[in-house]
């Protein structure tokens, strides 16, 4: 093994993510250079996920402290990872050994924000080492022979816990779009008109309220969300964009039923039905079913879920996981048994971009990065585009063929 692909200084320090709040960067060495990975930070506190190193909280996410990561990067990771001489190009032996060397389940003893930017920055080490481009390294590891530029999911009404009214998140897909560049384009346009209308129909306060920076107007129940229609309508793509629902099932769940009115706090009984209610409800329309909170990109809960034959698309996201070699897997897993994969963001994002790359390389059907606005989110689009330019005729898109669905549900 060369030198050269020997890892020689990990080093970890504290940046800030779209939510002001702090996050762990870490800084990889090798002969050929330095190699910088940013971590993003989700809000949800769901029993499956791993855990965050953070210190003063109980419970996830709490806590604005991450010195504790920091330390368990540069005083555990670093040293133990520099000591076994691994080439960075050995994703999954370093993937498994940061794993290993945790030791538990949910990753709570080193962090999962420690090891999935230590996991991250080797990758992107590997990458350059194999002069490979991130996406073209993804598809390696993955065994992805072709590459399907994924159908943009933008958030344009705010919701859930991540915005002041509580109520559903939105989203279009504009698959009617013949690339991904039209999509974007498609998405901005309407993006603007529907900023218009809220403008027009409520506070200005409202305008860039959530912490994801998208639309969160005072909405009184949701149907008020056909504004989303008529801003489709009204920037020319009626019948060329697809609309999605995020509703965050685990946070409607109450004393045992679900709750559709939560927010509310005089809803009656009559708002809350049982679980075979809700199935009854989402399975009388078209739709793509999407897990979330209860596959946390885990392949044990991506099983359980098989054999209970629930969603058929994964939310996928590395830091709910941790190493990039297990988010591959995750995927694959999916992708065997007939599922479709949606790359996300998350709420405390960066401008680190790796997350477009991965979608790429892993030839995602969905990407959901947030509205069309705000650097941290644009990074990722705007990387797809570029591997759009550099893909030139090669770049192929989803668009309207992918399964054909009138809507995407989160849950």
């Amino acid at each position: 093994m060369s030198n050269k692909m020997k890892i020689s200084k990990i080093h970890a320090y504290t940046i800030y993510d779209s939510r002001g709040n702090p996050t762990v960067e870490v800084s990889l060495e090798t002969a050929l250079g330095t190699f910088r990975a940013s971590v993003p930070a989700g809000a949800s506190t769901v029993i499956y996920e791993t855990l965050e190193s953070c210190e003063g909280c109980k419970t996830k996410y709490f806590s604005k402290g991450i010195s504790k990561a920091i330390r368990n990067i540069n005083h555990i990771i670093a040293p133990a990872l520099i000591k076994k001489g691994f080439s960075v190009t050995e994703q999954k032996k370093i993937d498994e050994f940061l794993c290993n060397l945790d030791g538990t389940a949910k990753k709570e003893r080193l962090g999962i924000n420690a090891i999935f930017g230590v996991s991250m920055a080797v990758f992107k080490a590997g990458s350059r080492h194999l002069g490979l481009q991130l996406y073209k390294y993804i598809a390696a590891l993955a065994g992805t022979t072709k590459f399907i530029l994924p159908i943009p999911v933008f958030t344009m009404i705010h919701g859930t816990s991540h915005a002041s009214n509580k109520r559903a998140e939105f989203m279009i897909l504009p698959t009617d779009a013949s690339s991904f560049s039209e999509a974007m384009r498609m998405g901005s346009d309407i993006y603007r008109v529907l900023n218009r209308l809220i403008k027009t129909h409520y506070d200005l306060d409202d305008i860039t309220a959530g912490d994801k920076r998208k639309f969160a107007p005072n909405i009184h129940n949701n149907k008020e969300v056909f504004l989303i229609l008529f801003a489709i309508r009204e920037a020319n793509y009626k019948g060329k964009v697809q609309v999605g629902i995020d509703v965050t099932t685990s946070e409607l769940y109450q004393d045992g039923k679900f709750n559709l009115d939560t927010n509310n706090p005089n809803s009656s009984k009559a708002t809350s039905i049982c679980a075979d209610a809700l199935v009854y409800l989402i399975s009388d329309t078209d739709i793509q079913i999407v897990g979330n909170n209860m596959i946390v990109t885990n392949r044990e809960r991506i099983q359980t879920s098989l054999e209970k034959n629930a969603p058929y698309c994964l939310l996928l996201k590395v830091n709910q996981i941790g190493t990039v070699t297990e988010s591959i897997h995750a995927h694959k897993l999916a992708k065997v048994n007939g599922w479709s994969t949606m790359v996300s963001h998350t709420p405390g994002e960066t401008e680190d971009s790796f997350i477009a790359d991965l979608a790429v390389g892993l030839a995602a059907e969905l990407v959901k990065f947030g509205a069309p606005c705000q650097s941290e989110y644009l990074a990722k689009y705007n990387q797809i585009l570029r591997i759009e330019q550099e893909l030139g005729f090669g770049a192929k898109f989803r668009g309207i063929h992918f399964r054909n669905q009138l809507r995407v549900f989160l849950c």
